[in-house]
């Protein structure tokens, strides 16, 4: 109506300090999100701090290191509560399921199968005659993607292939296996009996796990409270108990638990690695080689152990290792993602840089300058990737595909059969973009071989 007075407009810095702090602790903002909102206006700046602060503390991951762990956290993400939920956040990312247009899907791929997970239900296709396909012993080829079957009640929220067996995480926290147990890698207490349709591992019944990372004859499970627990084929002591004893059921890894590794005797069970165990390492990642294993803990240290054939484990050696070792020269970065495949490992920073140590054999570390020798013996950062914030990584046999925060997608190594999705070249020594019609595909979840 005429001679009324228009609503005035309030700045943000006249809105209240606490309903500005409950918006952004609300959990729907990024650690980037708060960064840019705190360089928009200066009074924003501690209240972002602070929800940042908050964000970080309601999730496990954090509340349960203990607040020496938390201190030491923070201080190794420079003191900024934003960048310790950066990190929390890279690391959730690099291993959830990609939600999608078509529903959250998660893909991995093994030798001649294709593993699917589709709102909590899991599809296969491929050819196997050792019951990876999880379909019963008559199906050994699917030329499309059909239904796996679980217990009803069963929603699949994180799985992994490799060759020969295949593993799976419920979202109530239990472990399924399928496959070839030649060599004890599905962890129910038997050798050589071939498991065609996925089957619980009782040995973890009551042990809330979260991941799977499969091996090539072996099998790594991280636990909701950050144990890790293995079982299978140990020959370069890849299962992480400080020996070279085969284990068809899973074992905790004494590393991340307090007494020295005591050498164990033939086990049919699973067992934890006690070593993370005794030091009170809460693991976050998990991932395995084709013979050695990786891990992330949630302070952003980086772990090795099993074969150290070509420099894999990044200790300046070759020298295999029974037990988890710290990599010294990753101490002054924090990783938030681990991928590891055939004689190669690459770790992934909360700066977006990449690491990677191991074989150089077909280009699929990415480095050029080969020189006199093919091995990295310690990690090394990817330079060529350097004007990119890599967000993700997965690595197959011989080629390596990254993909950054712009949605670009990087791929290097071998290209013999097209992988990467290069028509004329045979492989590519430093990483070229994979250029592709955004437009003319679907929303889908690509991994190269999981684990």
């Amino acid at each position: 109506m005429a001679g009324e007075k228009s609503p005035r407009a309030f700045s943000m810095e006249e809105l209240p300090g606490h309903l500005i702090g409950e918006v952004l602790s609300s959990g729907r903002l990024a650690a980037g999100d708060l960064a840019r909102l705190e360089g928009t206006c200066r009074a924003l700046r501690p209240l972002a701090e602070q929800a940042a602060s908050r964000l970080c503390a309601a999730r496990m991951a954090c509340s349960v290191i203990g607040p020496a762990a938390r201190g030491e956290l923070l201080a190794r993400c420079g003191g900024s509560w934003k960048k310790v939920l950066r990190f929390l956040q890279s690391v959730e990312q690099s291993f959830d399921t990609v939600h999608t247009s078509s529903g959250n899907m998660q893909v991995a791929t093994g030798r001649y199968h294709t593993l699917l997970v589709h709102d909590s239900s899991v599809y296969s296709c491929g050819s196997s005659l050792c019951g990876v396909l999880g379909h019963g012993p008559d199906t050994t080829q699917c030329v499309a993607f059909s239904r796996v079957s679980f217990p009803s009640l069963a929603r699949v929220v994180n799985i992994s292939a490799f060759h020969n067996h295949a593993a799976f995480v419920t979202e109530s926290g239990e472990v399924f296996t399928c496959g070839d147990n030649s060599s004890a890698c599905c962890g129910h207490g038997d050798v050589g009996r071939t498991i065609f349709r996925p089957t619980q591992i009782l040995a973890l019944k009551g042990i809330s796990c979260k991941q799977v990372a499969t091996g090539l004859s072996f099998t790594v499970i991280l636990t909701r409270k950050g144990l890790v627990y293995t079982c299978g084929s140990n020959t370069h002591g890849q299962l992480g108990h400080g020996d070279t004893t085969d284990r068809a059921a899973p074992k905790i890894v004494e590393l991340f638990k307090g007494p020295s590794p005591v050498v164990q005797h033939n086990e049919l069970l699973p067992r934890a690695i006690q070593s993370f165990k005794r030091r009170n390492i809460l693991v976050v990642r998990v991932s395995a080689g084709d013979e050695h294993a990786v891990a992330l803990d949630a302070l952003g240290y980086v772990y090795t152990w099993g074969r150290g054939y070509c420099g894999a484990l990044g200790h300046g050696d070759e020298n295999d290792k029974t037990s988890p070792e710290l990599i010294a020269g990753l101490k002054g970065q924090v990783g938030v993602q681990v991928c590891a495949r055939k004689r190669k490992t690459f770790v992934l920073t909360d700066e977006g840089s990449v690491f990677a140590f191991g074989w150089m054999g077909f280009g699929s570390l990415g480095f050029p300058d080969r020189g006199s020798s093919d091995k990295v013996m310690q990690p090394r950062v990817l330079d060529s990737l350097s004007g990119h914030y890599v967000s993700q990584i997965s690595t197959g046999l011989y080629h390596t595909v990254a993909v950054t925060n712009k949605g670009i997608v990087f791929g290097f190594g071998d290209n013999e059969r097209a992988q990467l999705g290069q028509e004329f070249i045979r492989g590519c020594l430093k990483p070229t973009e994979i250029m592709f019609d955004k437009s003319s595909i679907e929303d889908i979840a690509i991994a190269a071989p999981s684990g």
